[in-house]
């Protein structure tokens, strides 16, 4: 096809306002890729075309066949047609200007590429290892930027190193980036491997000096590796109390060590407490040494756990009775004896110590009218006072999880028409969340992230609306209870004859005597 039939196809394909890239025109045009690169920065620098004054960016897929999907990061400029003597035009905040000189694409340049620079750096300085970030650094003269260093290294794959965090179904970066460092080809593949392995963890001991939480990092797998040697699990708030941080540090420092070190395991023993152990560990010795942390749980934690589970119970009789239309969810859980009604997601990525599912305490879904899309509220209760961080793990569970969440332009949101709800006992009243230099209080940083809260109290007014003595609240009625179960029956009787409020009250304590009794003798075992 002649120059002049191009150039029909080319501006024929820019003749709608809106500017398109080379992509889109060979799509469009179903002429040949070259073809039409050569034809835009022809008619380009003939003054016929505006482009973009900078390039955007997005991230692709490319299958490699055996070698899988390789991920980078494309580059392109838009095009559009010019119109009149302007030499620029601005569209949706996008600056398109005219050809000149300054402008010119570098990337078809002849010279270095950044690409080079960046390979060139690693293997000048192959007796060293460097967090992406300190390569960025180092070439950014040269016009490398942080994104360029890891789309890079992972076209060369087989002469660089990289090194992260390591679970079991990925790698993930340091705080500084990946770390690292050349692959001498001329050795064999395992020593050559094996020295770059030891100079990134000659950073990494460095590093930790001078950084708390790796030092957190080095503490914990001592201490895990001692415990297994004498057959024992570690639990997380031993380990805090060896730290000497806060249980926030110790969770955060935990999920590192882990990360870090793929041989430290963990065992959540029902559902809620954390233990670790060394990959070393035997069967046997692993059963044993659970059974036995089982018991203590059993000993030490059965009032709470009765307790609080007893809780959930509580916003759910409130909801089931004065919320008109609500619907719940229900499954069948692993064993009977957990409510049909708590409810196991399925996460998209790993939010604290949950990997792949998180439970829920309730699901319901209200109608609001005919015509009006379902709201689905999603509950999470806790016994006990809570703090900022406890509502931030329920947010991140509602927004990555398959069935809440969803992926919007500015990152993964609660999807719309999912509300949170969060039914605490107690809320801290002394934490504040500062935002923007402003301090607010807890409710309503929740407020700004749909998650209503819920307390006690807020239970108790309506008791009180009711008529129901004071001495009777829905506290008292958790401690007394047996089960979920025996709460819903008890908030349904004394608010059906609230004058024997009390009486119900002390009947119940006096028929489940022997379980606090039981409860008591097993603390003092």
């Amino acid at each position: 096809m002649g120059r002049l039939g191009l150039k029909d196809r080319l501006l024929t394909a820019l003749s709608t306002d809106t500017p398109r890239s080379a992509k889109e025109i060979v799509k469009a045009t179903r002429l040949d890729e070259k073809k039409v690169w050569d034809g835009l920065s022809y008619w380009w620098e003939r003054g016929l075309l505006l482009r973009s004054e900078t390039p955007s960016y997005e991230a692709a897929e490319v299958f490699k066949g055996r070698r899988g999907y390789r991920k980078n990061t494309r580059s392109y400029y838009l095009y559009l047609l010019k119109t009149g003597e302007k030499e620029s035009v601005q569209i949706k905040g996008r600056k398109f200007v005219a050809f000149s000189e300054e402008r010119r694409d570098s990337r078809g340049a002849r010279g270095t590429s950044k690409a080079q620079s960046i390979i060139n750096h690693l293997s000048e300085h192959s007796d060293r290892a460097f967090f992406s970030s300190d390569v960025a650094k180092a070439l950014a003269e040269k016009g490398v930027k942080p994104r360029d260093i890891m789309a890079t290294v992972r076209r060369y794959g087989d002469s660089v190193y990289v090194r992260g965090y390591r679970t079991d179904q990925r790698q993930t970066p340091f705080k500084e980036g990946y770390l690292l460092t050349w692959i001498d080809r001329s050795k064999t593949r395992e020593s050559a491997l094996e020295e770059a392995i030891q100079r990134t963890d000659a950073v990494l001991d460095k590093r930790s000096s001078s950084n708390p939480v790796v030092e957190r990092i080095h503490q914990i797998r001592d201490v895990v590796i001692e415990s297994t040697k004498l057959r024992d699990l570690v639990g997380v708030q031993f380990l805090q109390a060896e730290l000497g941080c806060t249980e926030n540090e110790a969770d955060k420092a935990v999920d590192r060590a882990m990360q870090l070190y793929p041989d430290i395991k963990e065992v959540k023993l029902f559902n809620a407490y954390r233990y670790l152990y060394h990959a070393s560990m035997e069967e046997e010795d692993l059963a044993a040494a659970r059974q036995m942390k089982e018991n203590y749980i059993r000993i030490v934690k059965g009032r709470d756990n009765r307790v609080g589970h007893n809780w959930e119970a509580v916003p759910e009789w409130f909801i089931d009775t004065f919320t008109t239309g609500a619907r719940f969810w229900t499954q069948q859980n692993r064993t009977d004896g957990i409510d049909s009604r708590r409810i196991t997601i399925h996460l998209m990525k790993p939010v604290g110590s949950r990997r792949n599912n998180a439970e829920v305490d309730r699901v319901w879904e209200v109608t609001p009218s005919v015509f009006a899309q379902p709201i689905t509220y999603v509950l999470e209760c806790k016994w006990g006072l809570v703090k900022k961080r406890y509502v931030d793990d329920f947010f991140e569970v509602l927004r990555w999880s398959k069935e809440f969440g969803v992926d919007a332009s500015d990152g993964r949101q609660v999807r719309q028409g999912v509300l949170g709800v969060f039914a605490a006992s107690s809320f801290d009243p002394k934490e504040t969340v500062v935002i923007n230099d402003e301090p607010i209080s807890l409710a309503s940083y929740a407020g700004r992230m749909n998650i209503q809260l819920l307390k006690a109290t807020d239970f108790n007014e309506k008791l009180r609306d009711r008529g129901v003595d004071v001495k009777v609240t829905v506290q008292s009625i958790c401690r007394v209870s047996q089960d979920e179960k025996q709460v819903r029956e008890v908030l349904e009787a004394v608010w059906n004859d609230t004058s024997k409020a009390q009486d119900i009250l002390a009947k119940l304590a006096s028929e489940n005597q022997k379980i606090f009794e039981f409860e008591k003798m097993l603390e003092k075992i």
